[in-house]
Formats: C-alpha cells, structure tokens, sequence
C-alpha cells in the first residue's frame, strides 16, 4: 500500500486540509508531491546511521515517535515544531526543505507557500507512522521475511520490494539509484551557482 493511501485512510490528509485551509485532494496532491523527499530523506538517514535502519528506528522515537502523528490527527492546531525537527534530521537544512518544496511546486502547480506549511505536517505524519508501526511489532513480525523490519517497511513505502505499485520516489529518482533527496540536492546545486 502506497503511503498517501496510507496517510488517508488515517485520517492524516484530512486532518491536514482542515487545518491548512484546503481540500482533501489539494492535500493529496501536496502531499504525493511531498513525499517522495521525505521518504528518501529516511532513506539516505538509515544510510548514514552506525547501525543501518535499527539506527534509524532509534531517530524515530528521539524525534517523537507515534505522538508526532498523534499531534496532526488531534483536534489542537498543530505545533509543527516536532515536524521541523524531522526535517532538519533529514535534510540538514532550512534551504532544503525549500528547495523540496520549490521543487514539488513545480511537479505539482501547487502554491509554494502552501507546501512549505504541508512539509513538517508530513513529515510528522510519516515520523509518527513509521514509529508506531515499528512500536506495534508489525516490524518484528516482518523480520522473519526477507528485506523485513523497518528496512522492509521503508522499502515498502518507498515502492520497494514488496510494494505493490511503482514508488512515488521513483517520480524524482533521476538517477535510479533508489533515492531522490541526492537528485534533489543537485538540482539545489546547480540553482545555487
């Protein structure tokens, strides 16, 4: 299952339209515009971690774990102070989370401005997601398959193995090497000379 079917079915686009202002299908647009980033920032984060993906199950619960995602689907405006956290984890900087969501302008004809708001709300949701699946055990009983555990649910998530359509990561892989934040951070690159 993709991960915007995913964020729907949890009431997590609707939750961010109503808060945004916007139409669910605006949130999902937004959102499948957004993702891609998000998720290969995970990525290149369990990558980089001295333990692989367990070190990254680690992050998830240091940036707030389920309750990131308990803030976004609760009836209180969202402090999204928790979501640029995650984002600063993941990009490393307040350029690129712009340049993200420029970016996803772009692919999308939706308002800038209007996905930088999206972008720790999102990033929120998928922290808070990944958390509680890893906190469910729906990990550990993936660990006895191969490409199991939170790697698996990554993988999954970001159209990997196992998933059952083509990865939405796979729209901004320009490179095919599984991750579009790298792509990203080139084309930033090359706008900043």
């Amino acid at each position: 299952m993709q991960i915007i079917d995913i964020l729907a079915r949890m009431g997590g686009l609707e939750s961010m339209a109503r808060e945004l202002g916007v139409s669910e299908s605006q949130a999902a647009s937004g959102a499948e515009a957004l993702v891609p980033a998000i998720l290969g920032g995970f990525k290149k984060q369990a990558q980089s971690q001295p333990r692989g993906i367990e070190g990254l199950g680690g992050l998830l619960g240091q940036l707030g774990g389920g309750g990131l995602l308990d803030q976004v689907l609760g009836p209180q405006p969202t402090d999204v102070t928790g979501g640029n956290e995650v984002l600063g984890q993941i990009f490393g900087s307040k350029d690129v989370s712009r340049a993200v969501a420029q970016n996803a302008a772009s692919q999308s004809g939706i308002d800038p401005s209007l996905l930088k708001k999206m972008l720790p709300m999102l990033a929120m949701l998928i922290t808070g997601y990944m958390a509680k699946q890893r906190d469910a055990g729906a990990a550990a009983q993936e660990l006895s398959q191969e490409g199991g555990g939170l790697g698996g649910l990554l993988g999954g998530l970001l159209g990997g193995k196992g998933a059952a359509a083509p990865g939405l990561a796979s729209m901004l892989d320009l490179n095919g090497d599984g991750n579009p934040l790298d792509d990203i951070m080139r084309m930033i690159g090359k706008a900043m000379r």
